[in-house]
């Protein structure tokens, strides 16, 4: 896979991924919109869809990481070879960047009919339900473990006929979309299940940067744990994937 392949697979990707995940939080969270205070279960699921979304725009492009945790673990578990992972990195952050971009200026109205900075932090990144450090750090570890275990045995969809197999295509994405739907539902309460370093610092720095009205502070201070923990919740289910594999 070129060098080129992978930067335009997973910005395009990580863009949708963004553009429909932080697009659906501005929908729940922002003042006047639609879908205003509609709840988690509408995050969750639109997350899901999101993930679904951006996997079929990049997956036949370069392989939809969408997320450097996954990269990582991919990459522990050898399937990624480790010359491309800086490569992949460089596309999410870029495709972060610019679905972040777009949801601002999707909601450009709302901005402003919003009074509570916090909420409109929210749109762009994660933060805790209760703060706690160690104990917010082991939440987003958990959560990308599963995501990442979950990954690593998923199967491709395939079709068996005549003796041939085929490829099913999107359809082989399904099942990573149900899978973050269900960490959404049942681990993201304590953090907000960032399990993507992109995801979080990506918007998170796209915050700091737009003149959002009456935005406040972007939480440095807590900004580091969606980025450490997703990186070392995917190196553990990489490696106790390799050490399973065998008996599997």
């Amino acid at each position: 896979m070129s060098t080129a392949n992978i930067l335009i697979g997973e910005i395009l990707g990580t863009m949708m991924l963004i553009l429909l995940g932080d697009g659906v939080v501005a929908n729940v969270l922002l003042g006047k919109t639609k879908g205003n205070s509609s709840g988690w279960i509408v995050i969750t699921t639109a997350w899901a869809m999101a993930v679904f979304v951006g996997a079929f725009v990049a997956a036949p492009i370069s392989g939809a990481h969408l997320n450097p945790a996954v990269t990582l673990g991919l990459a522990v578990a050898g399937v990624t070879p480790w010359g491309q992972v800086p490569v992949y990195f460089v596309g999410e952050f870029i495709g972060a960047f610019l679905g972040a971009i777009l949801v601002f200026l999707a909601y450009f109205p709302h901005w402003a009919q919003t009074s509570d900075p916090g909420l409109k932090l929210a749109v762009f990144s994660t933060g805790p339900a209760i703060r706690s450090t160690a104990w917010n750090l082991i939440c987003e570890i958990i959560g990308t473990f599963a995501l990442m275990f979950g990954i690593l045995m998923i199967k491709p969809a395939t079709l068996m006929m005549s003796g041939a197999t085929f490829g099913m295509g999107a359809l082989g994405i399904i099942p990573v979309a149900f899978l973050v739907w269900a960490i959404g539902m049942s681990l993201g309460g304590p953090t907000g299940y960032a399990i993507n370093p992109a995801r979080d610092l990506g918007p998170r720095i796209i915050h700091a940067i737009l003149p959002i009205p009456g935005k406040g502070g972007s939480d440095w201070g807590y900004s580091w744990i969606p980025v450490v923990g997703p990186l070392v919740g995917a190196v553990i289910a990489s490696l106790v994937f390799l050490a399973i594999v065998p008996k599997v």
